[in-house]
């Protein structure tokens, strides 16, 4: 087999193997296939696609290039939840404690932020004490004596990808519908999923920047699993504005704790209750996404939602104290409010240069070896479809340093005031059925 007769068959629009796949993934991770042959193959992938079978192929060859996870030592159907990203996301640390409190298992790997705001596990480690380096075994008796726990990457998982996606980002092929597909599905399934839901978001402060690449790229996932044998769902939804109102790490874990409460923004909870019930559907618990929602909301309704936080919190070495006193949490120096210049209604928020504006502040980082501060960030007090008088706060920052102008620059720039606009619809679609 020769890698050269592989990248001819696949620039001509014919389907490879499974065994042909595998020698492209398996040669490629320990570098007898040069960049430049790859570069070639996945160039020819991005013209010529892949069939589900193929996509399916490539995603077990890349979780199957290193690390797996192996959670059978857990009971129940472990659920996964992933989200292809946005600004103000903090749903994952609202559905773990929610979802577990149904009884459902989440046994959930995490990453950290490059860019916008910080990741998962940087929003968590904003909790006083809080671990998300857990060993394998600690992180397993945990979901089993809990059912939850979110930690960090650990081990070798999928190094293939790895390799794939620093050839992608200087290629100009990171929007091959197939390789976003595999990459994201190779992790999940050698995180040791039983199930995953995605989240793929839509809109310009999301990767997908119109419904049709979104829905094909959530097709192609739910496809995948097909392939390889998961159970897979997928929800489409808006990221045309940031996803409830704060933005920065300590702010969105007090917003994840107002939720589990009960009154956090609509638009997150609505989003959280979708997406948990498919979670809880995935894994049998629900038999549709009505009775799923009615679990869930009795949840947050009787208080178990953030006893299971607390639990969670305080399993992992954290202040389970910070869900009743916020004060707990790192806090900000100064407290900067950015007044409407104009009466009017909120026709658009530039959900991308919002991120922008946190990261100045120091919410996210534009290098791995940056440091995230954990206070700073902002607070959108009006979303799409509000009405501002003049001189009424759009948003609040909060930061570190007295002079921000440059990010009262960013966010002014980002919200445009207008005649009276509908907002936009949340959940866009669902694909996928169990």
């Amino acid at each position: 087999m020769r890698m050269i007769d592989l990248i001819e068959k696949k620039q001509m629009g014919q389907a490879l193997t499974q065994d042909e796949i595998q020698y492209i993934v398996t040669n490629f991770t320990n570098e007898t296939i040069p960049n430049y042959q790859m570069a070639a193959f996945m160039m020819s992938v991005y013209f010529q696609g892949m069939s589900k079978e193929e996509a399916g192929w490539l995603t077990m060859a890349m979780a199957e290039s290193g690390d797996q996870m192996d959670l059978s030592a857990i009971e129940g159907v472990k659920v996964d939840k992933h989200s292809t990203g946005g600004v103000g996301d903090t749903t994952t640390i609202i559905l773990a404690p929610l979802v577990a409190a149904c009884g459902v298992p989440v046994a959930k790997m995490s990453g950290r932020g490059l860019g916008h705001t910080g990741g998962t596990i940087d929003k968590l480690e904003a909790i006083p004490g809080f671990h998300t380096e857990v060993p394998v075994e600690d992180f397993i008796k945990l979901v089993n004596k809990n059912k939850l726990a979110v930690v960090g990457q650990t081990g070798n998982l999928t190094p293939a990808d790895k390799k794939m996606y620093a050839l992608r980002d200087v290629t100009s092929t990171v929007q091959s519908i197939p390789l976003i597909a595999s990459s994201i599905m190779s992790k999940k399934i050698a995180a040791g999923a039983d199930a995953i839901v995605l989240d793929v978001k839509v809109g310009d402060g999301a990767f997908m920047k119109n419904v049709d690449q979104a829905r094909e790229l959530a097709q192609t996932m739910v496809s995948i699993g097909q392939v390889v044998g998961r159970q897979v769902l997928a929800v489409i939804s808006d990221m045309s504005q940031p996803l409830g109102r704060a933005v920065g790490n300590a702010l969105e874990i007090q917003e994840a704790i107002d939720t589990l409460k009960g009154h956090g923004p609509q638009d997150l909870t609505d989003l959280c209750l979708v997406l948990g019930s498919q979670m809880l559907i995935a894994a049998g618990a629900a038999d549709n996404l009505e009775v799923g929602k009615a679990m869930l909301q009795a949840k947050i309704d009787d208080g178990s939602a953030l006893a299971k936080f607390k639990d969670f919190v305080q399993a992992q070495g954290g202040n389970p104290a910070v869900a009743d006193d916020p004060s707990l949490l790192p806090q900000a120096k100064y407290k900067i409010e950015v007044p409407a210049p104009q009466a009017g209604y909120v026709t658009d928020w530039v959900a991308h240069d919002i991120g922008v504006a946190a990261n100045l502040l120091g919410a996210g980082r534009n290098t791995l070896d940056d440091v995230i501060d954990p206070a700073v960030g902002l607070m959108v007090q009006a979303k799409i479809g509000d009405y501002v008088d003049q001189g009424q706060s759009l948003a609040t920052i909060y930061a570190d340093r007295e002079q921000v102008d440059d990010v009262i620059e960013k966010i002014l720039a980002a919200v445009t005031l207008g005649e009276a606009v509908k907002q936009p619809t949340l959940i866009i679609d669902t694909i996928g059925h169990v």
